[in-house]
C-alpha cells in the first residue's frame, strides 16, 4: 500500500533521576557523597533515504516513545542513557509540526534530524560537593523529553511528472518507457498510487518518472484523487501532458490541467513541459491531432503512441535535450558541455 501521508504521536524519554548514595567502607568513616547522575532520555530521530518508497511503515503507528534514562547509583554510577529511536523515511518528506503546520525539515538529501529531544539525567549528590557542603543530600530530577504531535508528508522525488486526465495512457507511456509493469486498464483511476521508474536516455543517463494518478476538474479543491497526489508534481524538473486524442472533449482537457496545476500552485506551470497527443495509432489520430493544433497553435506537441511506443525515441531525444541545458545552465564552467545535437520535436 503506497502511504504518503501520516500523523504520529513523539514521545522522547525522560532523564534519569540522580542518586543519593554515601560511601560506607571499612577503615573510611568519612567516605562523603557518592551518588551518580541519572542517564540522559533517548530522543527520536528521523533518518531519510532513497531506498523507502513510501510511509508505509508508519501506516498503523500512532505513538512512538523513546525509552527513558535510568536513575544514577551508588560509587559515582552514572545511569544508563536510553537509546535513540530512528526511523527511516523516503527521501521527499516533510515534517510539520501538526498544530501550526510549521516545516521542521525538509528531506531533501540522506540527512537525520532530531524530532523530539531526549531529557537531561539529573544530578546525583556528589555533584554538589563542596568544600563548604561536605555531605550534600540533595539531587536533582531528570527532565522530561520532548512531546510532539507531527505529520509526515511525502512528495515524491522525480525529475520528470506524467499528468493527464484518466484513461489518458500515462500507465501505458511508463510502462513502454521504463519496462516497469504498471496497473493498467479501459477504465477511469486504474492508477491508485504513483508509478515510479527510470527511463535510460541516449547518453546512458537514467531520470526518474512519475505517473501520477489521474487530476479531473476540481483536483486542486480534494476532488477524485486530488491533493492525495497532486502534491507529488512539485518537486518534479519537467512535466509531460498527456492527452487522450479519442476523448470527446481533448480540446478542453489540456486546458483543464494547466487550470488545476495553476489553482493548486501557480508556479508549476514555470516547469518546462512538453504536450503528448497519445493514441495517434489508432486509424484517425492525425486527423483529430491536426484539429486538436488548431486549437493550440503556440503548442509544439509530439504525437505518440504509449501502447505501440511510437514517439518514444523523439521524447526521450526532447528529455536528453532539456536537462543538457539544465545542467549547462548549472554549471559555473558551461564550456564544458558540448552537445552537438539541438533536440527537436518531430511531429510524426
Amino acid at each position: 500500500m503506497f502511504v504518503d501521508r501520516v500523523l504520529l504521536h513523539l514521545i522522547a524519554g525522560k532523564g534519569g533521576d540522580g542518586a543519593v548514595a554515601f560511601r560506607r567502607e571499612k577503615f573510611l568513616p568519612k567516605g562523603g557523597p557518592f551518588g551518580g547522575n541519572g542517564g540522559n532520555g533517548g530522543s527520536v530521530v528521523f533518518r531519510s533515504s532513497p531506498h523507502p518508497f513510501s510511509l508505509e511503515a508508519f501506516r498503523n503507528l500512532r505513538t512512538i516513545k523513546a525509552p527513558n534514562g535510568k536513575p544514577g547509583g551508588s560509587n559515582h554510577q552514572t545511569g544508563k542513557t536510553g537509546s535513540n529511536i530512528f526511523l527511516d523515511i523516503p527521501l521527499g518528506t516533510l515534517l510539520k509540526d501538526a498544530h501550526t503546520g510549521e516545516v521542521l525539515c525538509d528531506f531533501v538529501s540522506p540527512q537525520e534530524f532530531v524530532a523530539c529531544q531526549g531529557g537531561k539525567g539529573g544530578k546525583g549528590n556528589s555533584t554538589f560537593k563542596s568544600p563548604t557542603n561536605q555531605t550534600p543530600r540533595e539531587s536533582t530530577p531528570g527532565t522530561l523529553g520532548e512531546i510532539k504531535e507531527v505529520v509526515l508528508e511525502l512528495k515524491l522525488i522525480a525529475d520528470i511528472g506524467l499528468v493527464g486526465l484518466p484513461n489518458a495512457g500515462k500507465s501505458t507511456l511508463i510502462s513502454s518507457l521504463t519496462q516497469t509493469k504498471a496497473r493498467t486498464g479501459a477504465y477511469p483511476f486504474t492508477t491508485l498510487q504513483p508509478n515510479l521508474g527510470f527511463v535510460e536516455l541516449q547518453d546512458g543517463t537514467k531520470k526518474c518518472i512519475a505517473d501520477i494518478p489521474g487530476i479531473i476538474r476540481g483536483a486542486h479543491k480534494n476532488k477524485g484523487l486530488g491533493l492525495a497526489f497532486l502534491r507529488h508534481i512539485e518537486r518534479t524538473q519537467a512535466l509531460l501532458f498527456v492527452v487522450d486524442l479519442f476523448s470527446p472533449t481533448a480540446v478542453e482537457d489540456f486546458s483543464l490541467l494547466r487550470d488545476e496545476l495553476s489553482s493548486y500552485d501557480p508556479h508549476l506551470l514555470e516547469k518546462p513541459y512538453l504536450l503528448l497527443l497519445n493514441k495517434i495509432d489508432i486509424p484517425g489520430g492525425k486527423e483529430l491531432a491536426e484539429h486538436f493544433m488548431e486549437s493550440y497553435p503556440e503548442e509544439i506537441p509530439l504525437l505518440i503512441s504509449a501502447k505501440t511506443g511510437a514517439g518514444c525515441d523523439a521524447l526521450k531525444t526532447y528529455l536528453r535535450g532539456l536537462f543538457f541545458k539544465q545542467a549547462a545552465a548549472s554549471c559555473p564552467n558551461a564550456a564544458v558541455f558540448s552537445d552537438p545535437e539541438e533536440p527537436t520535436i518531430p511531429l510524426e
